[in-house]
């Protein structure tokens, strides 16, 4: 910037100023290094400057365009560092009107409408040009919030919090940018200062203003579908998904906010399961994020009882069977819902599997990370741990009865295989969170694991939990129902299947034994000794036995296992 042209900003010329500010922000509107402002202290003059430009309410025509040219200088995280602006951040919360207030945030979103209708006469609506002013100076303060934590302890001490939840529970009707950047702001706030999260969960009382707030988007419903709405939506999924992240309330008071947030993330997914668009798929994506904040008790809500529907059904099966009685026909039985299981309504956990594949068919077509999958499969573990209806679906969907065996668990598009194939990646949440889904869904039975995954596949499993030998898992609390019943098309191949592989395999393999004498076997068992010796040498594996706790033990020598082959044969007796 020329030296003329900032002496004129600094007397406040406001003949010159809208051209010298529009030329400087279409300039540097994409501007990162600022090294050039830094010299003869161009940085520090500007930034007073504008601010005199700010304090002044009648060149409040200009403030738009001011606060333009603030954003852009507020990316220079150095200069923010080394210049005091306590006062200018006071500036900024005053125009986005949440500096401190008097009045307190009431309890409950109830007490803030008693609140508002006393004071209707004192609050006006901002008009078009303020909104816009507020919702610069939004922007100006994400950026400072987040390349500042001096910024960050400042926006606390001036109450902004409060503000900010107060703006967004109001009844007022307020701009869709200037809720998103309400939103936007107390996201940075909650993710890089964890007294924000505190404040807001416990003092505030947020979480219970936030869920009403979704609530009442979700009611929108020419709105809520809207491209700016589900920003907003993201992003205060986003903001509670921090202030869920480390709960500080007591466990029953927390457990009451979940149970009701459970019930309105249930209404989100139904609302945007369709997935159509990638903003929608966005939402359900922080929905799911948040989920994997709830505890498991509270997901229960994620299913509807069908009962509701129960009487709706009877008076149109006694239409239907009046009908059939006039024709001769016979009364056809109906179902209550869409996605009717053992009498509840499951859509919200067909949605979460429908993620679940498209999340899995994008990992594979991007080779996107595998870590992205781990929220969905957290959400499914919790599910299928908590509830016994869910637990039944889940199974359903995921390893429904046997048929074909031919091929390998890990073999194939299906939920089985992929999961199965997960057990073996060297990424451990996803390994572990595959194989805890799948061992919950069978019961925590040992001998069902293997039928669906093949004893190598859940060998890391079983090795972790110590039933390596197969043992039954004790302290497991599962419903006796529901037992595992085989189609006769496994009934007929069960007696080729392979327990280690998973699989029936294929008999075209000769023996390679066949045709050798028995000093030819010695010697090429003893040939096969010698090379894993050189392999347990060299550091490559280790062999080893499974103790009594049911745990790898390494060996001391390879010839250990010839000392443990007498007991390895009687237990396989007293199997079969």
């Amino acid at each position: 910037m020329e030296a003329e042209h900032l002496k004129r900003l600094e007397a406040k010329d406001a003949d010159h100023i809208a051209a010298i500010l529009t030329d400087f922000n279409t300039k540097y509107a994409d501007l990162l290094i600022f090294d050039g402002f830094r010299t003869d202290n161009l940085w520090h003059d500007l930034w007073l400057a504008i601010f005199g430009i700010l304090e002044d309410q009648r060149l409040s025509h200009l403030h738009t365009q001011c606060l333009n040219t603030v954003r852009i200088l507020t990316r220079d995280e150095f200069s923010l560092q080394t210049n005091y602006i306590e006062q200018e951040v006071n500036v900024l919360l005053k125009l986005a009107r949440i500096e401190a207030s008097s009045l307190k945030l009431p309890a409950t979103p109830d007490e803030l409408k008693q609140q508002e209708k006393e004071q209707a006469d004192t609050q006006q609506e901002p008009s078009k040009d303020q909104s816009e002013v507020i919702a610069e100076a939004l922007k100006c303060l994400c950026n400072l919030v987040y390349q500042s934590s001096d910024c960050r302890r400042q926006c606390l001490r001036q109450h902004c919090l409060d503000a900010i939840l107060k703006r967004v529970a109001s009844s007022m009707r307020h701009p869709s940018t200037l809720e998103y950047y309400d939103m936007k702001l107390l996201f940075l706030l909650t993710a890089l200062e964890p007294a924000a999260r505190s404040r807001l969960q416990i003092d505030l009382n947020g979480l219970t203003y936030m869920t009403k707030w979704l609530d009442d988007k979700l009611g929108e419903d020419a709105a809520a579908g809207s491209e700016e709405q589900l920003n907003i939506i993201c992003e205060l999924l986003k903001v509670m998904f921090n202030v869920t992240s480390a709960p500080d309330k007591s466990p029953n008071e927390y457990e009451i906010q979940s149970l009701h947030l459970t019930g309105v993330l249930r209404e989100l997914l139904l609302r945007f399961g369709d997935m159509s668009t990638d903003k929608e798929r966005a939402v359900v994506t922080h929905a799911i994020n948040l989920l994997t904040n709830i505890s498991g008790s509270c997901l229960t809500e994620l299913t509807l009882r069908c009962s509701n529907a129960e009487e709706q059904r009877d008076r149109e099966e006694e239409k239907e069977k009046k009908k059939d009685q006039e024709s001769g026909a016979r009364a056809k039985p109906r179902e209550c819902c869409a996605l009717c299981f053992e009498k509840r309504n499951v859509r919200s956990l067909a949605i979460l599997l429908r993620y679940l594949r498209q999340s899995l068919a994008q990992q594979e077509a991007e080779a996107s990370s595998h870590e992205l999958l781990s929220p969905v499969l957290t959400v499914l573990v919790k599910c299928a741990r908590s509830d016994r209806v869910m637990r039944h679906y889940l199974r359903q969907e995921i390893l429904p009865p046997l048929r074909d065996v031919s091929q390998r668990p890990e073999i194939g598009q299906e939920l089985r295989n992929h999961l199965c194939r997960f057990l073996t990646l060297p990424a451990m949440i996803l390994r572990d969170l595959a194989a805890e889904l799948l061992f919950v869904l069978c019961k925590e039975d040992v001998g069902r694991m293997i039928k669906y995954t093949g004893y190598g596949n859940a060998a890391g499993l079983f090795a972790k939990r110590g039933i390596l030998d197969c043992r039954r898992v004790e302290g497991t609390d599962y419903s006796s129902d529901s037992e595992d019943s085989d189609t006769e098309e496994y009934k007929q191949q069960q007696q080729g299947i392979n327990p280690v592989l998973g699989c029936v395999e294929p008999r075209s393999k000769s023996n390679p034994l066949d045709g050798m004498s028995e000093e030819q076997k010695e010697y090429e068992a003893l040939q096969l000794v010698n090379l894993i010796e050189q392999l347990r040498q060299g550091g490559i594996v280790k062999p080893a036995l499974i103790d009594k706790d049911g745990r790898p033990q390494p060996l001391e020598h390879i010839l250990q296992l010839q000392e443990e082959l007498p007991q390895q044969q009687l237990d396989q007796k007293r199997k079969t």
